[in-house]
This record gives C-alpha cells, sequence and structure tokens, in this order.
C-alpha cells in the first residue's frame, strides 16, 4: 500500500476522491504504525497475516473515480433503462412515494445508518417506528401478533410453511393453491425441497378435502387473477383435521375487504410495497408475518415489544430473542437476521401520513377504475374471466376483484396484447395465450386507462372480429368489494390506533420523523464499533442514487429492452465481484447476509445431488464462525456438526479430523468465517479447506468479515468453493437499522449450473407456474426470494462504491487491520485481549474479557451509552466478552476518543474494586443515565450528576441523553405487549 494515495493536501489527484471515504490520513496511518512499531504498511500487514495467506494479485478492476464522475456515469446507465407503466402486478406495484418520507427517512442517515436495535436504550425511535408497522400489519390482518418485517413476501410464504410444520411437528405434507404468484410457489418450492418438505399444488378452495397428514395449506386472497373468494369454508375444513390456514395477502385491499383473522386465518404473510415502497427492480420491499398469539414463539424473524424501564416508564425493546438465530443458532424458527427495517418504517410511515381515511380513497380509487376498465372492456366485446387453476381456465361466473382485470383475448394473441402496450408504454401480465391481466395502482391516471383501452381497440384491429365464449353484448354485474351490499366489505375499522389518525399533515409527520430519529445513535453521532458487524461509513455519493426515478420505477419482470441499465450494472457487478473473491460467477437473489448463506448451501445441497451424492449432509461449522451459519445449515436441511477452537482460537485441526474421518462419506461442507469472529486470521486456513476437499466436502466462505481480506487474500485463492458477501459489511450500503440488505453468492465455475434462477417464459420475461411433482433433477437451485436480482436497488449503491474506489478497494482491509490493532494495543493496557494471531496481533477485530470485572458486560455496554457511543457486540461468540470492531472508515481521532472512554470506564470499574464507589449504586449498575433523571430535582446516587452524564467527554460534540433508563428485559418477555392497540 503506498501512504501517498492517501495524501489530501493540495494538489492531490482529481482521481483520488476514494481516500475521503478512509478514516485515516497520511499523518495518522504513519502515527498508528509508529505506535505499533513498523515503518511500512505492507511491513506491518505481513506481520499481521500468515505467510502463504497475502494471495491478493493486483485486482483487475477499474482504475478510482471521482464520486461526480462516477454519478454522471450512473446518469448514463440509467437513462439506458426506459420505465413504463407497469401493470403487470404480480405483487409489485408502482406507488406514489410522499416527497416527506423520501426526504427525512430514506435519504435521512439518522435513519439509515444505525444498527439493529439490540441496544434497546439508544434506539426507542427506531423501535417505535417499527412497532408502528407491526401495528399497521396486524391491525390490518386483524391478527394478535406481526414481526417487525421479512425479507420479502416469498420468503415470508415460505417461512410460514416451515411454521406450520414447526407446530405441526408430526405432518410433513404442506398444500399451496396454485393461484398464489407463481414466482412465489417457485420460492416454496426450493424451501420445501432443503427440508424434504412434500408439497404439492391443489387448489383447495372451491372445494376438496384437506389430508390428515397435512401441516398447513396456503391461499392468496386475492388470488394471482384478482379473484376474491369466500375461504371461511376452507379454513373450516383446514382445521377440522388440524392444518394450518396461511393466508398471502395485499394490504391495500384489505382496507376494503374482510381481513383473514375474521375468517380465522392462522398466519397472514405479505408485503408492504404498496405503502409508498417504489417497484426497484424487485426490491427491497418490507415483507411481513402476522399470527395468532398461541403462535408467537413458533414466529420467524425480530418481534418488537413494549417493555419498562427500571423507573417504570415505558420502553420498547427486541422481545423474545430466545427464538432467534444468535442465541439458538441450529435450533432457531429461522436464520433471519437483517430484515427489511428501513423500508418497513417508510411504510408505516406512509400509512401514518395517509391515515386510514386516506388509504381508504387510495383503495376505493384503484378498486373503482378496475371496475371502469372491466365495463369499458365488455362494451368493446372482450370477456374478463378470473376463475383459474393455476395456467388453467375454470369455467365460472365473474368473481369479485379489487385491482385486477383479467381479460380473454384470441388464442394466440395475449403475446400481441403485451407488444402493443410496450409500443403506447404500458406493460401487461401475460397470463395465458389467449389472457392477459391489468393490475391497477395508486399511479394509474385517466390517460393511462385510455392508453389500456387502445391496446385493445388495437389488438381488435391486428387479429379482427372473433367470438371469445361470450355474446358481443357480454356485460356481466361488476361486483363493488367497498359497497354496504357485499359480503367482502370490510367491517372493522382499520387502522383504528390514534398514531394513524394524529400525523396525518406533513407539518405533524415531520416533527414527528425527527423526534423518533432524536431518540437513537447513529453513524452521524460516532463510531459503532460492534465486532463482526463492520458499522463503516455510507458514502452520500454511493446512497444518493436509491431513489432515481430511473432505477427505482422499474418493474423485476418488466421486458429486457427496458432493463439495459439495470443490465448493464449487474455485468459489470458480476465481473467486479468474481474478481474481488477469486471466484467465477455470482447470484444477486439473496436479499441478506443469513439467506445468502442459506443460498450457498443449496447450492452445495444440489451440486452433492446432481453427482449422486445426496446422502452428504453433514454441515461442519467451527464455534468461531459467523452466529447465523448454524441456522442457515438447518434451514437448508443439513446436519450441523460444531467444532471446537483452540486456546489460540484456531480451529482444532486435530478435532477436524476426527470428526471428517467418523462422517467422511457424509460430509458435505465446512462453513469457514475469515478473519474468524474471534478476530485472527487462522494459519491453517489452506489446510484446512484441502482437508475437507480430500473428503468430498466443499468448502463455504461465510463473507461476514469480507472487509479485513479487502487487498490481503480472496476467499477463492484460500480454497473457498462458495462465499457470499455481506454488501453493508463491505461494500458500505446502509445498515438501515436492520435492512435492507443483500447478499450475492460468489461461486467457481463448476457450481454455476447449480445457482438459483427464475422459471422464466422467455417471450415476455415473467414467472411460469412451477411443476411440484419435478425438482429439475437438482441442476440447478430454485429461486430463493421473489424476483430475480433481490433488492436491486441496493447493488445501484453496491455499484457506485466500487467504481469510486477501483482498483484502490485493496487499500481497505489493510487500514481495517491497521485502525483494530490499533485500539487493541491502546485498549490492552486496561483489559485483556481474548484472543490474538500470528505476533500477538490481532485481524479486523478484538475481543476484551470482561468476565473477571465486578460488573458485567451488559453493565459496561449501557455505561457507554452515557459516553455517547453505541456498545460494541458483548457476550458472543465469548461469555462475558466485548467484540470491538473499527473498521476503515474511522479516523484515528475518533479512535483516541474511544480509547478515552473506556479507560474512563476501566477507572470507574476500579473505583468500584476499591470501594471509592458502591457495589450496586454507581454509573455502570446505573446506566444509562436517561435526560429526566438527570434534570430531576431529586438525585439519590452517590455520586455527581456531572459523573452521571459524563460531561467532560463531550467537548467535541454534543451530548447524546439516553431518552429511557435500563429496560428490564425479564418483564418485557413475561408480559409481551407486541402491538401498540395491545394498551400503548
Amino acid at each position: 500500500m503506498n501512504l501517498s494515495c492517501l495524501q489530501t493536501a493540495g494538489g492531490e489527484s482529481p482521481t483520488l476522491d476514494w481516500h475521503k471515504l478512509i478514516g485515516p490520513n497520511e499523518t495518522e496511518v504513519r502515527a498508528m504504525l509508529e505506535y505499533l512499531g513498523f515503518g511500512s504498511i505492507d511491513d506491518f500487514v505481513g506481520a499481521v497475516v500468515p505467510e502463504g495467506i497475502r494471495t491478493t494479485p493486483s485486482l483487475e478492476l477499474p482504475t478510482p473515480l471521482p464520486e461526480h464522475l462516477t454519478l454522471q456515469e450512473l446518469v448514463s446507465k440509467a437513462k439506458l433503462n426506459k420505465p413504463a407503466k407497469s401493470l403487470i402486478g404480480l405483487g409489485v406495484h408502482n406507488t406514489v412515494t410522499p416527497a416527506v418520507i423520501q426526504r427525512h427517512i430514506l435519504e435521512n442517515p439518522a435513519w439509515y445508518t444505525p444498527y439493529t436495535p439490540y441496544q434497546g436504550e439508544i434506539a426507542q425511535g427506531r423501535l417505535e417506528a417499527l412497532m408502528n408497522f407491526q401495528t399497521m400489519v396486524a391491525e390490518l390482518t386483524c391478527m394478535d401478533v406481526a414481526n417487525a418485517s421479512m425479507l420479502d413476501e416469498s420468503t415470508a410464504a415460505a417461512e410460514a410453511m416451515m411454521m406450520c410444520r414447526r407446530i405441526n411437528t408430526d405432518r410433513n405434507r404442506f398444500i399451496a393453491s396454485p393461484n398464489c404468484h407463481p414466482h412465489i410457489l417457485q420460492v416454496l418450492a426450493t424451501h420445501a425441497r432443503g427440508l424434504g418438505i412434500e408439497l404439492q399444488f391443489v387448489d383447495l378452495v372451491r372445494d376438496g378435502r384437506v389430508p390428515e397428514d397435512c401441516c398447513g395449506v396456503l391461499v392468496q386472497y386475492p388470488d394471482t387473477f384478482g379473484a376474491i373468494y369466500d375461504l371461511s369454508d376452507l379454513v373450516t375444513r383446514a382445521h377440522e383435521v388440524g392444518a394450518l390456514v396461511v393466508v398471502l395477502i395485499d394490504p391495500l385491499a384489505l382496507i376494503l375487504i374482510t381481513p383473514p383473522g375474521e375468517f380465522g386465518a392462522d398466519i397472514v404473510v405479505g408485503s408492504a410495497q404498496r405503502f409508498g415502497i417504489p417497484p426497484g427492480f424487485g426490491g427491497p420491499q418490507p415483507g411481513f408475518l402476522a399470527t395468532k398469539k398461541e403462535f408467537l414463539r413458533q414466529m420467524p424473524g425480530r418481534i418488537v415489544g413494549l417493555s419498562k424501564d427500571k423507573f417504570g416508564n415505558p420502553a420498547y425493546r427486541l422481545a423474545l430473542q430466545t427464538r432467534e438465530q444468535h442465541i439458538r443458532r441450529e435450533k432457531a424458527t429461522s436464520n433471519i437476521c437483517t430484515a427489511e427495517s428501513l423500508v418497513a418504517i417508510a411504510a408505516s410511515m406512509y400509512a401514518i401520513f395517509h391515515g386510514p381515511d386516506g388509504l381508504r380513497r387510495i383503495a376505493q380509487r384503484i378498486h373503482q377504475q378496475a371496475l371502469r376498465l372491466a365495463l369499458e372492456l365488455t362494451k368493446m366485446g372482450f370477456r374478463i374471466h378470473n376463475a383459474w387453476g393455476g395456467s388453467t381456465k375454470v369455467e365460472s361466473p365473474l368473481l369479485p376483484f379489487f385491482d385486477t382485470v383479467i381479460c380473454l383475448v384470441p388464442s394466440g394473441s395475449a403475446f400481441n396484447a403485451l407488444k402493443i402496450g410496450w409500443g403506447k408504454g404500458i406493460n401487461l401480465r401475460f397470463v395465458a395465450q389467449d389472457a392477459v391481466g391489468i393490475s391497477l395502482d395508486e399511479t394509474v391516471t385517466e390517460e393511462d386507462l385510455e392508453k389500456v383501452l387502445e391496446i385493445f381497440i388495437t389488438l381488435k384491429k391486428v387479429v379482427g372480429e372473433w367470438s371469445n365464449g361470450g355474446p358481443v353484448n357480454y356485460t356481466p354485474a361488476f361486483h363493488n368489494v367497498a359497497s354496504s351490499e357485499s359480503p367482502f366489505r370490510r367491517c372493522t375499522p382499520p387502522l383504528k390506533h390514534e398514531i394513524f389518525q394524529r400525523y396525518n399533515g406533513e407539518t405533524l409527520i415531520v416533527r414527528y420523523i425527527h423526534s423518533l430519529a432524536s431518540k437513537d445513535i447513529g453513524l452521524q453521532h460516532g463510531m459503532i464499533p460492534l465486532g463482526s458487524c463492520t458499522m463503516k461509513l455510507n458514502p452520500t455519493g454511493a446512497v444518493l442514487p436509491f431513489t432515481w426515478r430511473e432505477f427505482r420505477d422499474i418493474h423485476p419482470f418488466a421486458p429486457p429492452n427496458q432493463t439495459e441499465g439495470w443490465s448493464a450494472i449487474f455485468k459489470d457487478l458480476e465481473k467486479w465481484l468474481a474478481e474481488i473473491t477469486g471466484m467465477d460467477r455470482v447470484c444477486f437473489s439473496p436479499l441478506s447476509g443469513a439467506h445468502g448463506e442459506y443460498t450457498g448451501l443449496m447450492v452445495i445441497k444440489a451440486y452433492h445431488q446432481a453427482n449422486g451424492q445426496g446422502h452428504r449432509r453433514i454441515c461442519v461449522i467451527p464455534e468461531s464462525a459467523h452466529g447465523t451459519n448454524p441456522a442457515s445449515a438447518a434451514k437448508a436441511g443439513f446436519q450441523v456438526v460444531p467444532i471446537k477452537c483452540d486456546a489460540c482460537g484456531n480451529i482444532d485441526l486435530d478435532e477436524l479430523r476426527a470428526i471428517i474421518t467418523s462422517c467422511r462419506d457424509n460430509l458435505a461442507a465446512i462453513m469457514l468465517t475469515y478473519p474468524s469472529t474471534y478476530g485472527i486470521f487462522d494459519p491453517a486456513i489452506k489446510e484446512i479447506s484441502e482437508i475437507v476437499h480430500r473428503s468430498g466436502g466443499l468448502v463455504y466462505f461465510d463473507g461476514a468479515n469480507l472487509n479485513a481480506l479487502l487487498g490481503i487474500a480472496r476467499p477463492g485463492d484460500l480454497g473457498a468453493d462458495v462465499c457470499h458477501i455481506n454488501v453493508h459489511k463491505t461494500f458500505g450500503t446502509p445498515h438501515g437499522g436492520g435492512g435492507p440488505g443483500a447478499g450475492p453468492v460468489c461461486v467457481k465455475e463448476f457450481l454455476a449450473k447449480y445457482l438459483p434462477r427464475h422459471l422464466l417464459d422467455p417471450q415476455v420475461n415473467q414467472p411460469i407456474y412451477p411443476d411440484c411433482t419435478r425438482t429439475n433433477g437438482f441442476e440447478m437451485t430454485g429461486p430463493v426470494s421473489g424476483y430475480p436480482m433481490g433488492n436491486a436497488l441496493v447493488y445501484i449503491m453496491v455499484w457506485a462504491y466500487l467504481r469510486i474506489f477501483g482498483n484502490q478497494i485493496a487499500q481497505i482491509g489493510p487500514i481495517a487491520i491497521l485502525n483494530a490493532n490499533y485500539l487493541a494495543r491502546k485498549l490492552s493496557k486496561f483489559f485483556s485481549i481474548s484472543f490474538t494471531g500470528q505476533n500477538g496481533f490481532v485481524a479486523h477485530e478484538c475481543i476484551i474479557d470482561l468476565k473477571k470485572s465486578p460488573v458485567t458486560v451488559e453493565d459496561v455496554a449501557k455505561r457507554m451509552i452515557d459516553y455517547g457511543y453505541h456498545a460494541p457486540t458483548i457476550a458472543w461468540p465469548v461469555s462475558g466478552g466485548m467484540m470491538i470492531e473499527p473498521t476503515e472508515s474511522e479516523p484515528k481521532s475518533e479512535l483516541d476518543r474511544f480509547c478515552a472512554v473506556m479507560e474512563s470506564i476501566y477507572n470507574e470499574i476500579r473505583k468500584i474494586q476499591l470501594g471509592e464507589f458502591h457495589n450496586t449504586d454507581n454509573p455502570l449498575k446505573n446506566a444509562p443515565h436517561a435526560w429526566f433523571e438527570l434534570i430531576s430535582d431529586e438525585w439519590f446516587h452517590s455520586y455527581s450528576r456531572r459523573v452521571a452524564a459524563c460531561l467532560g467527554f463531550f467537548k467535541d460534540r454534543p451530548k447524546y441523553f439516553a431518552p429511557v433508563a435500563r429496560i428490564d428485559n425479564v418483564w418485557g418477555d413475561r408480559n409481551p405487549i407486541l402491538s401498540r392497540a395491545s394498551g400503548l
């Protein structure tokens, strides 16, 4: 690494904007190297990284590009996209994102930079916002509880299927209606294969016996053809044999029609994308899952709950975490970690901004437009028919619908209708050779409706007159589902809680949004030193394109000639990511890091199956691996075998050899995190890969710590066959307080044919119905998410980040390691470092040991709040430990300030040991000190308010005041309050 690259003095090269995204300047780098005893960065890296590990050649990436030129190049790619009025539906709709939400949430670092709210005391704002989301979903569906978001609606449906099997443990059959969106059925099939669930596609809605060995059934309401059925009879039939009913819903339709909770649904899933979240070429979209209270502890995903602080004040927190992967490991209800918090919050604010009356007006307008469109088409001689069984028409009278009109056309002319629509800037859905679909949304204008009618007028001219199965004057009675006579009309008022009534004006909601944000700590406050979480800078220039219309307003199943800009983005990214990782091919479908783990493991499973080795089901996972690994392996249907590490934190090679010897013929893979979560470079990593390969297994590299490898080594050169990338940990995309993320999976060429892919009609680029009786010979992994490019909008930021850095991305790893070792060396004066590697150095993070302290690691974490810091990762992967990762983004001045804070806390601990502070009444046991306690007229502690508030540490920045005191987690789990409708 050339230190002159970091120079920021006058006369700098205009191609070096990337250096502004790295914290330490040249002077600071030299000072830290000198402190550690080195004269050059190369000598330092050579001392830290074991011999033979540093394999990265000069990366074949573009030269760095200044931020403004990067954005100009991105503009040119954006112009290649041709956003049309997409009326395709299939779970994705055009929306109007209120400017107040775009500006004050989606583009606001106070919302997009924070971490997942595990530390509730410094996350009250986003926890309240997520509680609003849960309340919105619970009230719309009339279910008891909803979670704080899922990855998308397809994975939510798959998680619901797995939840049904967990509840009905003695049953292995799951039945899905063929009238669900076809891509959702594809995702369902992938997950069923992974776990060996017997999945069948059967239309049980109209009639049919629910088998007694069925754990659950899935139906869509309204279905993919827009039809609305009375599902109460199906629910009764399912419950009679003990099966659960999962209903996939459109939340906007539920403003007008009967909610599933009222006809007995057990689980409800869907997406709130229609609530102000743009199509985004498929993502991110806030999926959700709601259920009955008796199934609460079987729910996947995070749940926000209301508890109380030590003074009895209401306080939010993440509830019931013992269900989750970071505690339950392979026995968790799901592997979900990062979800879709930021867009879930935006969707909830959309509901708050419009209020129930505004949402009703939007829903009614869409419904009235759909009724008018259907009427006009019938007047033109077309027939509207929405009774289908998968891709086959079912003879039936016209069924009620909300926003989707299925119009029959002459056999073989559906593609002609689509082509005519493309010429008019309108995208329709291909339903069958003789049917097209039109799904309306809140952006549809009268002009758009005229264009739709013109499509069919032109079609008649092209194909001539025909008989469509009904008389020319065929005019059915169209059912207004919102009318007082409709049996489907919603009678329960939606969104009754006052939060949805109080902030319906822009003045009010701006103040509400900012009042929430002011309660939280994000990267705009200071370093977030979470180990294994890599909370690095989210460069503004990379974040800006997230809301550009040319990218955001593209439907995931738009025709390819409208998405050439997107194609160019992903072509670049596949080349760049493959080069960075030492792999050959990349899949962009996974929606998070943990989802990438699952995807990579399913690729490994498909490979073994295709090679007649389907019995290989053992996945070896070191105790130093990333926390989501065991849950991901279990979800993919593998048996997890843990392996211990030695006293130095390295994988115990003797135990590894013994385990592999005992299961050689059944070994599928090993999951490695490198550097490990113990914060060291294991010197035997190549040998470990060779041992596994000789035994017929494959090597999976978890990308959680890939940031530290940039410029050091490539997973593919260390023996990895598969790896995923956490883009928010490596390429600067926002964490968003818990998502959205993305977890692209990179593989060697021999595994490329097993990567996930959607089954798409090549003529129209739209999904087709899967055949549940076929497994595709395991020559591919079916879709793992609803849309081919996953959270596509996230990748715009990845592209911009990599384009700014170019081949200088290799500077990141050495600086991240330098920052970590500088921090570890300074902290070692006061705290014991649990693990060190070669020559006593750490990799990208360090773990300090607090087990012998008179206070708990939680006490230290809460005390750090008083000093204005988000605590590092605590009690994992080592009990009583605190895992600290500074990343390359932080300057030396911030590292020094953090170390000064830790020294001050150490001195406070010493005062307890020396009797200068009381054992229980001291600044650590009472932390954090909430603002209202500090300004109270009464003060009962033996130490001063000034000591409590740490005022001496806020000379360079505003003092952060905790909005609540320490939260009572036990009370919250014993008394779960998971919706604002529960009494708050």
